[in-house]
């Protein structure tokens, strides 16, 4: 099965404020960063948490500025994040 995003690909995660368990840190929704590398196919651990079976998802390193998400700092932030929180950046 095809990625949905590749390498250097600026996406979006999104802001919906979840009931019960999430992998999306509150910090990083919103935010845009760029996809650095696939880190594997994993079962959705959102779904897993509410005791439903999963199939397994694409997961992503996706870099973001730490000014974006913290409002200072001059390095990046890579944070580990399922397809399903993430949305193509349109320019």
């Amino acid at each position: 099965m095809a990625e949905r995003f590749a390498p250097g690909v600026r996406v979006r995660t999104r802001t919906a404020d979840v009931a019960g368990h999430t992998r999306l840190p509150g910090y990083a929704r919103g935010a845009v960063g760029t996809v650095v590398e696939l880190a594997g196919r994993h079962p959705l651990a959102d779904e897993r948490a509410r005791g439903r079976d999963a199939e397994p998802h694409a997961v992503y390193h996706v870099r973001f500025a730490a000014a974006d998400l913290f409002g200072a700092g001059d390095h990046s932030v890579v944070v580990e994040l399922w397809e399903d929180y993430l949305v193509e950046e349109r320019a």
